[in-house]
């Protein structure tokens, strides 16, 4: 549906919901916006192949005290250095979907991503590509659990039925499963400050 996108209108549905929403050619111009505008902070990330493709975690990392459990710095492993993305002033975020009337949709396997988008930060940024935009809530919702979800589940080498047939959903009880919570932003959380950052560029999943 990019082609028949009406940007200015989809920015403006995601102010009325409460978010500052800005658009980006790409991510790199995001990437650059994010590091003018986070400085001397802490920052926490969830765990987002989108943040990741656009490089953002080393550029940060220069002037603000960063924890993103997809950088390691020392020998803790992944779910070890989650807890400290919880605590940290700002947190940045992909989406597994949205719709284009302002809701923002996302799946998590322990909660450390969703958690740190609803609770504990000053600040909140959510940075996705216009290709998880999606007419309404209902098609979000499905977009999360049968694109989204087999995708991420496959880049983590899981062996669920998503994974391993890549076409939808199975609501599996494999012990690897990731779709253990579904999160819906139906409006921007009280006493956040969040921001919607929209790409032109396809990146993450």
């Amino acid at each position: 549906m990019t082609e028949r996108l009406d940007l200015e209108q989809v920015l403006a549905a995601f102010e009325k919901k409460g978010y500052t929403a800005r658009y980006f050619a790409d991510g790199q111009a995001a990437a650059d916006y994010l590091d003018a505008a986070i400085d001397g902070q802490t920052v926490g990330f969830g765990d987002s192949r989108t943040l990741y493709d656009m490089e953002i975690y080393a550029r940060l990392r220069r002037h603000n005290r960063v924890v993103d459990p997809m950088h390691p710095e020392d020998d803790r492993g992944f779910f070890e250095i989650i807890p400290d993305t919880q605590g940290t002033a700002v947190f940045l975020s992909s989406v597994n979907a949205a719709s284009v009337n302002g809701e923002l949709v996302n799946i998590d396997a322990t909660g450390n991503r969703v958690a740190g988008t609803v609770f504990g930060h000053e600040r909140v940024y959510f940075v996705f590509s216009v290709n998880k935009l999606c007419p309404d809530l209902a098609s979000a919702v499905w977009r999360a659990r049968n694109v989204a979800a087999p995708q991420n589940a496959k880049r983590k080498g899981y062996k669920t039925p998503c994974a391993v047939k890549g076409d939808r959903c199975y609501d599996c009880q494999s012990p690897e499963r990731i779709c253990n919570a579904l999160v819906i932003h139906l409006h921007s959380m009280k006493r956040t400050h969040a921001e919607v950052l929209l790409l032109g560029e396809e990146l993450g999943f």
